[in-house]
């Protein structure tokens, strides 16, 4: 008896051992060039465009959410800017396009360093301490204390405290800062 089950013990280690070895021998060829654990037209097929769509995805939200946070920060931007503007009002001004501003016969308009002032309507004149009042940046000249100023001329103060006293009612483009007494 003790043969018998001496018999079965080796069968059954027998057999174990070489399930054992066929496992391990399955296991090893797994993911070969001859037998690929994935083959290439799944992923060309399906996971290559099922990741593409996925990035796709993300980066629209990604971008969707970037432009919400660049147009708030332009709307702030230009609602300070326009604040900033506004407070700048009264009997002067400063503004980085040319804005038509008015002067009464007899007052002064004086520029700030470098302010650029267009006479459209009537007739002004040079005010200065010292040389050069405005240079004309139309014709390249510079205009002197006393002299008139040229309808349709473009001047710009180089120096602070240059101005323009008007003869009568003027009206002028300005772009920079001015101030009127």
């Amino acid at each position: 008896m003790k043969k018998h089950t001496l018999l079965t013990k080796v069968m059954a280690g027998g057999l174990v051992t070489v399930t054992l070895l066929g496992v391990a021998f399955a296991a090893g060829q797994q993911g070969t060039q001859s037998d690929p654990l994935v083959t290439l037209s799944y992923l060309t097929q399906k996971a290559t465009p099922e990741i593409m769509t996925q990035v796709d995805s993300k980066l629209t939200e990604r971008e969707t959410a970037l432009k919400k946070e660049l147009d708030q920060a332009i709307q702030d931007y230009t609602k300070a800017m326009e604040d900033k503007l506004a407070q700048a009002g009264g009997s002067s001004g400063q503004s980085a396009a040319f804005a038509v501003v008015d002067v009464a016969a007899g007052q002064k308009l004086t520029a700030g360093v470098g302010c650029e002032i267009m006479l459209r309507v009537g007739s002004a004149v040079c005010f200065t301490d010292t040389a050069p009042g405005f240079i004309d940046m139309t014709d390249g000249g510079t205009l002197e204390n006393g002299q008139a100023l040229v309808k349709n001329h473009l001047y710009m103060a180089t120096i602070e405290g240059r101005g323009f006293t008007a003869q009568n009612a003027v009206k002028v483009l300005v772009r920079g800062s001015y101030t009127i007494s």
